[in-house]
C-alpha cells in the first residue's frame, strides 16, 4: 500500500511539472470514477482515440492492478490515479470524457460528472458518457463480443456485474452539452 501511495504522489508531482511528452498522442482524456467505467462507457473511444485515462478516488490496489492490464489489450495513453484534473492536461484542444452528471445515479459518477460540467462551462471540449445505460442517447456498441471479452480480461473481479446483465457491454452513448 505504501508503494502505491508513493507512486501516486510521484505521478502527481510529475504531472504538475508539465511533462508534455507524457501525453504525446493523447488528445482525449477519459475520466473514470472507477476502474471498468472506461470500458463500459467509452469502449469506442478506447479503440479509436489513444486516450489517457484518469481514475478518480481511492482505488483499491487490486483494482489498480486490474486497470493497468488494459494497456496489454488496447493502445492507450497514460493511466493515472488522481483526485483532480492535472494542470498539464488543461488544454482547450484536449477532448475530455466525463460521466453524465444528470443521467448517472452513482454518487461518485455524478460528482466526477459535475467536474466535467464545470470544465464544459469554462469552454473546454467535454463529452459526457453513460455507464448506467439509462440515458436517452445510448446506442448499441459496435463490437459487443469484443467489448465483453475486454471487460472479462481486464476486470475479472467484476465479472459478475455483466455476467447476468448485458447492458454493461451491449450499449454506450455520448452527449455534448451546449451552453
Amino acid at each position: 500500500m505504501e508503494g502505491l501511495k508513493k507512486s501516486a504522489e510521484a505521478q502527481k508531482e510529475l504531472l504538475e511539472s508539465g511533462p508534455e511528452e507524457m501525453f504525446t498522442g493523447s488528445k482525449s482524456i477519459i475520466w473514470a470514477p472507477h476502474p471498468d467505467d472506461e470500458i463500459i462507457g467509452c469502449y469506442e473511444v478506447l479503440m479509436n482515440e489513444n486516450p489517457a485515462i484518469i481514475y478518480s478516488g481511492d482505488t483499491e490496489p487490486a483494482r489498480r492492478e486490474e486497470a493497468l492490464k488494459l494497456r496489454e489489450h488496447a493502445v492507450i495513453g497514460p493511466q493515472l490515479f488522481l483526485m483532480t484534473v492535472p494542470t498539464s492536461l488543461m488544454k482547450k484542444n484536449n477532448k475530455f470524457y466525463f460521466p453524465d452528471p444528470v443521467e448517472e445515479w452513482h454518487p461518485q459518477h455524478r460528482e466526477v460528472g459535475f467536474m466535467g460540467e464545470q470544465l464544459a462551462r469554462a469552454g473546454y471540449d467535454v463529452i459526457f458518457y453513460s455507464v448506467n445505460m439509462q440515458a436517452k442517447y445510448i446506442h448499441r456498441a459496435p463490437d459487443v463480443q469484443a467489448k465483453k471479452e475486454l471487460l472479462d480480461k481486464v476486470y475479472p473481479s467484476q465479472k459478475n456485474l455483466w455476467k447476468y446483465d448485458n447492458k454493461y457491454y451491449l450499449f454506450e452513448g455520448y452527449c455534448k452539452w451546449i451552453f
